[in-house]
């Protein structure tokens, strides 16, 4: 029996051969809508918004040029936005397969936004990639991930808008938290597709069995990531480093948290100057997570957040 790293080449493309046009044609033609953006996101949103909040539209992907359609992209900021307060942004959805990072950010605006607009300008973009969570799918149309592309001239309309809606709307960020998912087709589809695409070779880790955080190198906030952590595990379990002390093949910092170079790699963490940002990854192939659970715990990570900033602007 083969190892479970052991994967035959991905059945687009050449092995050690880059993608050209013909093979994200075809990528894409398999691509299949599988829920309703605007059933699922945009009407939720519209239902549950509290008075503090005020919706905007910040943009628009036209995908019509591939033969799709095109997606209205929207945030909710708050309604009396003060200068002199710190601010807070919430993204979800970059990746849209992610389910929770998406209901996760929904369901915090509909229950605790109006709680920390009392204290803080909020700035939420809760479905980044529309099209991404319509096909449950890690990248857009174009076959490019847009948690690489956070960077200037991205070649991502969904990075590219949503840096635009952030720079246009928030000013100097406080906290940056970004809602995400770590899901066993990250081994079983979109790693291997990754390395097919790129001509590269697929390196196969342990998906992780739990939550965990991903801080950012250049600002690792240790004490910002384990308050986070202490809050979700009463949701949710935390994921155990390997047996090389990694999660993922990067070193584990502290219980539930690694870091990555968030600038250098074109995340979303990285769109701001923010003193505090952490990446949620929740794991929702666990046995013993609900997609509820899921929800509770990005929750929970931003109400925890959020708490601690509260606590670290009263003492600077």
């Amino acid at each position: 029996m083969a190892a479970p790293h052991s994967r035959p080449a991905y059945d687009i493309g050449t092995p050690g051969t880059p993608w050209g046009p013909e093979e994200r044609a075809v990528w894409l033609q398999r691509q299949q809508l599988r829920r309703s953006h605007q059933d699922e996101v945009v009407a939720p949103l519209l239902a549950a918004l509290p008075p503090q909040a005020e919706l905007l539209r910040y943009g628009e992907l036209d995908y019509t040029r591939l033969g799709l359609g095109r997606y209205p992209l929207h945030a909710v900021r708050s309604r009396q936005w003060q200068a002199g307060r710190p601010t807070v942004l919430v993204t979800g959805g970059v990746h849209g397969y992610e389910t929770s990072g998406v209901q996760g950010a929904l369901q915090w605006i509909r229950d605790d936004f109006a709680r920390a607009a009392e204290r803080f300008n909020l700035l939420v973009l809760p479905c980044i990639s529309p099209w991404g969570y319509e096909t449950i799918n890690r990248w857009n149309p174009d076959a490019l991930d847009p948690n690489r592309q956070f960077k200037p001239g991205s070649p991502a309309a969904e990075s590219a808008l949503a840096m635009a809606c952030v720079a246009a709307q928030a000013g100097e960020v406080a906290l940056h938290i970004d809602l995400h998912e770590t899901t066993d087709t990250d081994n079983s589809e979109f790693g291997p597709a990754k390395a097919a695409r790129d001509g590269g070779v697929f390196h196969w880790d342990p998906i992780p069995d739990g939550f965990y955080l991903v801080g950012d190198t250049e600002r690792p906030a240790p004490a910002f990531q384990r308050a986070l952590i202490q809050a979700v595990q009463q949701v949710t379990h935390i994921a155990e480093a390997d047996a090389r002390g990694c999660i993922l093949g990067e070193a584990v910092q502290q219980h539930g948290v690694i870091n990555y170079a968030k600038r250098t790699l074109g995340l979303c963490g990285a769109m701001t100057a923010a003193r505090f940002v952490t990446t949620t990854e929740v794991y929702p192939d666990s046995p013993t997570a609900s997609p509820a659970q899921c929800n509770a715990a990005q929750v929970a990570a931003v109400n925890a957040a959020i708490e601690f900033l509260t606590h670290a602007s009263k003492e600077s």
